[in-house]
């Protein structure tokens, strides 16, 4: 069976950091292009991030960009997001989801075949 278990979500206050990390299970990451999305509240899912299936190219939304660090660790099977300097408008959910492709683009989320149940984010002072 395949799945995602994300994990690492918490609460900080801004400023604060946090690591999130998706594990998966009954497939690897090699050939397929892994994503994280984050839903705040009262708004839509959005992607924040994205690793291609090699490793070698990652892609960031403008919100996060110098923040946030996507990277996978093949022989765990697993993807991490570090995110630094937080800030109140990264609270949301995050869920991570497997692209249908090894390339990351601004693929719709028909797209994405796969995802994990979420791990909330929360940060306040």
């Amino acid at each position: 069976q395949l799945q995602f278990v994300e994990s690492g979500g918490g609460w900080v206050q801004p400023g604060g950091s946090l690591t999130l990390s998706c594990a998966a299970a009954g497939f690897t990451f090699d050939h397929k292009g892994i994503a994280w999305f984050r839903q705040a509240p009262g708004k839509g899912r959005e992607v924040v991030s994205c690793i291609s299936g090699s490793g070698a190219g990652t892609t960031y939304a403008d919100s996060v960009k110098g923040r946030f660090t996507i990277s996978k660790d093949n022989a765990k099977n697993t993807v991490y997001l570090q995110m630094n300097r937080l800030e109140s408008e990264d609270t949301g959910i995050y869920y991570c989801a497997r692209l249908r492709t090894s390339v990351c683009w601004d693929w719709p989320q028909s797209e994405y075949d796969y995802w994990g149940q979420g791990t909330q984010v929360t940060i306040s002072s």
